[in-house]
């Protein structure tokens, strides 16, 4: 047991990042707090012994973020938190990814880390805190984990890059790139770039590497400064069913090279039933020997994943296509009457159907959180139900993988939406998976650009998405573009990139072997550019461009500005104006702070009266210009007369005609409609109107007045 506390601590990107150990949670396996500026956030890892049974590595990874690290009290009638929201569950994940790899093969115990997010000063993020911690505690815990591994973020503005940027100059960045590895490899690259080209994205990359050097050696000085070493890394035992079964590789190779997923999956079963029989004669629970169905199993895996690697290393993928060929695609838009756009997108055997959703400022989501209350006005939302892949499974809410997907396809394409002072609309797009077999998330990708083609969205560029794998044997590697499940299951690598013609507006890398170089990052992203390029061209085979105007049935929104100094005026005493504006035209309408109305309806023509009613309302009276307007008092000395609404001048009895004016009733009455200049609006925004400029200019006379000279 750890039993004095050591802090170690390094400049880094302009603040100080400190590693602490030994005095809080001395009964955890391992414990530190990372603290970098003001924010900290302590991480826990624990080990336990593993269950009976298990044929995986039972890892764990929770990371919340406590409102009172910011000293905020949590909403709601309950004043604490509740279930992780999708911030928390993204940064599970970004810890989970680049540790999982670095556990020894066969390694079965429970390992459970645990990150919470202590204080935060609103500028520095706390979920790359958590991936460095979550390292540095499982390197002082004793347990054999192959790191340490660390994470750095990486910011651009002015086509400059930023280590660590701050949640102020996040606003300006172009890109908000996450990358974590080892002193040797990059093991897990999360990024989002406003169209970043490959070779600047792939220089970006190698330039985090030289920092997460740096931070794995500051987790090594702890260690030392606490007097552990090197923990030992067991090897796996050996499965004496590996020699048994290794005669049934050519059986297994001939299965997996049938090119229809199911029929596949049946060869398999039939094949793996076949040996159980052998083996285990009327379902006997062990061999003559005492071999186990686990150990049989175990073996079983092993030697699917022998067969697939060696075909794919040979040159044979499953299908039979070449390492660089995509699989078919197929395109369609306007699949779905009714809702605002829609499209399916069909990649082999993946299959995303996307709708789209179009509606005004008050749905978008809206949420609360360390660096206060936010607001989306794009959302993704992926659904991944189990027919997709053929199973009967529970229906619950979306799980962290359906989370993590919508989220990675939903930032892909954020950056091509336009802005909304062009576009008003609140979107949400869905994609559910009718069909997988390799990369669901880029197939969304996919098909949301579609779906927002065909809803008329005018998008900034055409996104598309691929997914590229590999299987690496360290002195010959193989790049797979477009990977089916099995190559994914049984590969090394699953690397996504989104993009547009132009660059790269979304990059995920997770691995299964513990790191990949620079040749590979870079070769990997000139493949996907390629595949990218074919996409794009599929798709816009089938819609060209986004539709001139979005569908009848989507609400219709107009934009107008207003002088923030008027939104009282167009609210009017208790919301009066407004609603009255609202129930007349049938419209809704929304203001900003900085005055910018939007008004939401089902037709145009309310959206056209609701508009003509505010800027009448709220438009500045400009003098020289002709009103009509209605008579609403009359004086000894004039009549007043509303212009706008809630607006009147005065026209002086001496203005109300081209004649004498003996009384003002002889001209009008209240009520009367008449046109009216304004000669003059004075410094107390007083207006003064004249019926008499306007005949003037009309070349008329006006036979009710009296002529002033004698007979």
């Amino acid at each position: 047991m750890i039993v004095k506390k050591v802090t170690v601590e390094c400049e880094f990107g302009g603040r100080t990042l400190s590693l602490s150990s030994g005095e809080l949670a001395k009964q955890a396996s391992g414990a530190v707090m990372v603290q970098y500026g003001d924010t900290s956030v302590f991480v826990a890892a624990q080990t336990g012994p593993s269950r009976p049974g298990i044929d995986f590595f039972p890892l764990t990874v929770d990371y919340r973020e406590r409102l009172a690290a910011a000293g905020k009290f949590a909403g709601g009638y309950l004043k604490r938190e509740g279930r992780p929201t999708t911030r928390e569950i993204l940064t599970c994940r970004l810890t989970d990814r680049p540790i999982r790899p670095l556990f020894p093969k066969g390694f079965r115990d429970e390992v459970q880390i645990m990150s919470n997010v202590m204080s935060c000063d609103g500028e520095n993020f706390p979920d790359i805190l958590s991936i460095n911690g979550a390292s540095a505690a499982l390197r002082i815990s004793g347990m054999p984990f192959k790191g340490p591994i660390a994470a750095v973020r990486l910011g651009m503005i002015n086509d400059e890059l930023i280590l660590m940027p701050t949640v102020s100059q996040m606003e300006e960045s172009t890109l908000d790139l996450i990358v974590a590895g080892s002193e040797k490899s990059i093991l897990m690259i999360e990024g989002f770039a406003n169209q970043l080209p490959e070779k600047e994205m792939g220089d970006a990359i190698m330039h985090a590497h030289q920092f997460i050097k740096q931070l794995c050696k500051l987790q090594e000085d702890l260690a030392k400064e606490l007097g552990i070493g090197k923990p030992e890394i067991p090897e796996a035992p050996e499965n004496p069913f590996t020699d048994k079964l290794a005669g049934a590789l050519s059986k297994v190779k001939a299965a997996k090279g049938i090119t229809k997923k199911q029929e596949r999956g049946e060869a398999m079963s039939a094949l793996k039933a076949e040996l159980l029989e052998q083996y285990f004669p009327g379902d006997a629970e062990e061999t003559s020997d005492g071999l186990t169905k686990a150990q049989f199993k175990d073996a079983f895996y092993g030697l699917e994943a022998k067969a697939v690697r060696e075909l794919i290393l040979s040159g044979t993928r499953l299908d039979g296509r070449a390492p660089a060929d995509l699989r078919s695609v197929k395109c369609e838009v306007g699949t779905l009457p009714r809702v605002h756009g829609s499209a399916v997108f069909t990649r082999g055997e993946t299959q995303s159907l996307a709708t789209i959703t179009l509606g005004s400022t008050r749905d978008q989501q809206r949420s609360d959180g360390l660096f206060g209350e936010f607001s989306e006005r794009f959302m993704l939302h992926y659904y991944f139900p189990s027919f997709s892949v053929g199973e009967c499974r529970p229906i619950r809410g979306p799980g962290r993988r359906e989370i993590g997907h919508g989220c990675l396809a939903e930032r892909s394409v954020a950056s091509v939406i336009p802005a909304d002072d062009k576009f008003p609309y609140t979107i949400r797009v869905i994609s559910d998976i009718l069909e997988s077999n390799g990369s669901s998330s880029m197939a969304s990708v996919c098909s949301a650009t579609l779906g927002l083609m065909d809803a008329g969205v005018p998008i900034l560029q055409p996104v598309a998405g691929i997914s590229i794998g590999i299987v690496d044997e360290g002195d010959k590697w193989t790049l797979l573009t477009d990977i089916m499940g099995d190559e994914d299951h049984f590969g090394d690598m699953d690397f996504k990139v989104a993009g547009t013609g132009r660059g790269v507006t979304g990059i995920q890398l997770d691995l299964k072997n513990e790191g990949i170089s620079e040749e590979i990052i870079r070769a990997t992203l000139d493949q996907a550019l390629k595949a990218r390029k074919e996409l794009l061209r599929e798709m816009l085979s089938c819609i060209r461009r986004p539709r001139a105007s979005v569908s009848d049935s989507a609400p219709k929104l107009v934009q107008t500005s207003i002088n923030p100094e008027k939104i009282g005026l167009l609210i009017g005493p208790g919301g009066k104006t407004i609603r009255a504006i609202q129930e007349e035209s049938g419209a809704t309408i929304d203001i900003a702070e900085d005055g910018t109305v939007t008004i939401s309806a089902v037709n145009g023509a309310a959206a056209d009266a609701a508009l003509a009613r505010i800027e009448a309302l709220t438009e500045e009276i400009q003098p020289g210009r002709i009103y009509s307007g209605k008579v609403t008092s009359i004086k000894d000395f004039g009549a007043f007369i509303e212009i706008a609404p809630g607006k009147d001048g005065l026209c002086h009895i001496s203005e109300l005609s081209d004649g004498f004016v003996k009384n003002v009733n002889d001209v009008c009455n209240v009520g009367d409609i008449l046109e009216v200049k304004v000669i003059a609006v004075d410094d107390q925004n007083r207006v003064k109107l004249s019926r008499k400029a306007v005949l003037a200019e009309q070349g008329g006379t006006d036979g009710d007045g009296e002529d002033d000279t004698d007979d």
